[in-house]
């Protein structure tokens, strides 16, 4: 065989495989950062893309960002963590479909120190407060996500407007806030999975938990195709159906990390 006819099959062979490449199906999904820096979408998505040949683009963003690219139709499913907003996001007309999907709680995180004096609180509220009057260090997410608005709700259950040289708006996603707060020994709000999943890059530990207002539950929902007609309904409702199915409880309540569960299937 010539070399020239080897070339030819090999370039043939490539432009198949980049053909059948481009042919999978790609869907695109904003959800929050703290599913992506648990780890948990690493574990849940493969076996979603095998089953139906296609890949989930994830935009891990704030839940306030990931809903706005909802709602201009940049994205295909939102899977985040803010009950009040994904409400008005379906009832404004943005979103179809809304599905429980999994929950866990939020925690407050500080320094062994605790200069604050709240370990081992249970009114989260009340433990703002006193993190507010003694102006202990706090690091703020400050980025409209769904921890951001808990945060902003204790403040003000707390009577509280958080201002001063002691609060610290970060912008950033919530691994990287935690790893903040540590570097500050100051205290901030997380869920409960991202703490697992960062303990090893942190001093900070859990000082207040079991808050029945802590509770933080994660819903998925498809941008509605009335109103972007682009949206991948099909393969869209295929992704919620997953996200509900029992395979992929097995995997929500089966992601661990340090023998740690992260997160729990809703009912």
């Amino acid at each position: 065989m010539s070399n020239l006819i080897r070339i030819a099959i090999g370039m043939s062979l490539l432009l198949l495989l980049a053909s059948t490449g481009l042919a999978a199906e790609h869907l695109r999904l904003a959800t929050t950062t703290s599913t992506e820096n648990s780890g948990l979408l690493a574990e849940l998505l493969p076996p979603f893309e095998a089953a139906n040949d296609c890949q989930v683009d994830v935009i891990a963003v704030g839940t306030g960002k990931a809903i706005k690219l909802g709602e201009t139709g940049d994205v295909d499913v939102i899977m985040v963590h803010a009950r009040s907003k994904e409400d008005q996001f379906v009832e404004a007309g943005y979103g179809v479909d809304r599905r429980d999907v999994m929950y866990n709680d939020f925690v407050i995180l500080g320094p062994e120190t605790d200069p604050a004096g709240i370990r081992g609180g249970k009114d989260a509220a009340q433990a703002m407060g006193k993190i507010a009057s003694s102006k202990s260090t706090f690091v703020s997410r400050g980025d409209d996500s769904g921890t951001h608005s808990r945060e902003k709700q204790l403040w003000q259950r707390a009577g509280v407007t958080p201002v001063g040289d002691w609060y610290l708006e970060d912008g950033r996603g919530m691994g990287e806030v935690i790893v903040m707060a540590g570097e500050r020994q100051g205290y901030t709000l997380s869920d409960r999975g991202t703490y697992i999943a960062y303990s090893e890059k942190t001093p900070l530990k859990i000082v207040v938990e079991g808050d029945k207002g802590l509770f933080n539950p994660y819903g998925a929902i498809m941008v509605n195709p009335a109103r972007h007609s682009h949206v991948k309904v099909d393969l869209a409702r295929k992704f919620l159906d997953y996200l509900t199915s029992d395979q992929a409880k097995q995997l929500i309540a089966g992601f661990r990390k340090g023998g740690k569960q992260l997160f729990y299937v809703a009912d």
